[in-house]
């Protein structure tokens, strides 16, 4: 089987095998590993500041959220509703070798964050020369957009999310006589995909544009589904923070603004693309 490799103006440069292309592909997974290892090494440079000042934030007093919330409580005339104390839990590790997989995970989770700009340009650079010069110009800075938009999701996921799961959970007991008494292993497992994930759903409003792109979603049909959209934010809110209104707010307005940036980069390409078949026609 022949693919073709485009370059930048849409135009053939020559044949490319089938396994032409996967070595080309495992040229760039190299590079990406390369970079994540680099990434991990810093991480464990830095290893003490990581573990009890990042891993661990969230359970000490003196976490940045604790505090903004506190003041932003007091300003609203909340008093300490919206304070969160320091969490009462004690960690464990039940397992022989369970610090060290929970240590390698955390290097190499941080190594893939640090180096994810450089990642997704090594997968934009394997995909890149099969674009022609109209789709290249549409995706123009792709690779700042993509970057901004997981780092604001993981700092959201860290600041935000993170926390009120936290909180939530090491109060929560269905009986007094049961202690909360975490490993440290189930503790990672709780904060790491709520930060990934928030990375990765913040990546909402660059997936809607390129579906609208090639006439998968609409403008129209986003506003219609609305309401459906709404109604699971609050419900995944309400699921990881503590039962009161304004918590659930805090969550949920981040998630909404990124579905009308959604809409609106909808609206935009649909905007174009009629000027386009104007000027076809």
């Amino acid at each position: 089987m022949k693919l073709f490799n485009r370059n930048a103006k849409g135009g053939t440069r020559g044949e490319m095998s089938f396994i032409e292309h996967l070595d080309e592909l495992r040229g760039h997974l190299f590079k990406s590993a390369i970079a994540v290892v680099i990434g991990a090494i810093i991480m464990a440079v830095y290893n003490n500041f990581i573990v009890k000042k990042i891993l661990m934030g969230p359970t000490h007093g003196d976490f940045p959220t604790y505090g903004v919330l506190c003041k932003l409580s007091r300003r609203l005339g909340l008093g300490s509703k919206l304070c969160m104390e320091q969490i009462n839990v004690k960690m464990q590790s039940t397992a022989v070798a369970g610090q060290f997989d929970v240590y390698f995970n955390i290097l190499l989770i941080g190594g893939f964050i640090i180096a994810f700009p450089y990642v997704f340009w090594q997968f934009w650079k394997f995909t890149k020369p099969a674009l022609t010069a109209k789709e290249l110009k549409n995706t123009r800075g792709v690779i700042f957009w993509v970057s901004l938009l997981f780092f604001t999701g993981v700092f959201f996921g860290y600041f935000v999310i993170a926390p009120y799961t936290i909180n939530f959970f090491s109060k929560f007991s269905i009986d007094d006589n049961i202690q909360n008494i975490w490993t440290i292993g189930s503790y990672f497992n709780t904060i790491v995909p709520l930060i990934l994930g928030a990375g990765l759903a913040f990546q909402l409003p660059l997936v809607m544009y390129f579906l609208a792109k090639v006439g998968v979603v609409s403008s129209a049909y986003l506003r219609r589904v609305r309401k459906y959209a709404i109604l699971i934010m609050l419900i995944v809110a309400g699921i990881i923070t503590p039962p009161d209104m304004l918590s659930q707010i805090v969550c949920t307005i981040p998630l909404m603004l990124l579905y009308e940036i959604s809409v609106w980069l909808c609206v935009k390409v649909e905007k174009r693309q009629k000027k386009e078949d104007a000027e076809w026609q």
